[in-house]
């Protein structure tokens, strides 16, 4: 008998908070996956100019010429 009531209960708990997840969530915050579609993609060109960048400035910091 005590068991049956405490099963009840339990699943009436299990039951409340399934439909309270969604409820509680933060809809302030965008999910990850957009964050990830709005990235534009750098050509071979913007990345060699950006990699040469980042090479003089590492000679400039070693007081070596770029080669």
């Amino acid at each position: 008998m005590i068991e049956n009531i405490l099963a009840q209960i339990d699943n009436e708990i299990s039951r409340l908070q399934q439909v309270r997840s969604p409820l509680t969530r933060d809809p302030v915050k965008p999910p990850t996956a957009k964050a990830k579609l709005s990235r534009r993609p750098l050509s071979a060109a913007a990345r060699k100019r950006i990699a040469d960048a980042q090479k003089a400035r590492w000679a400039k910091l070693k007081g070596t010429k770029k080669g």
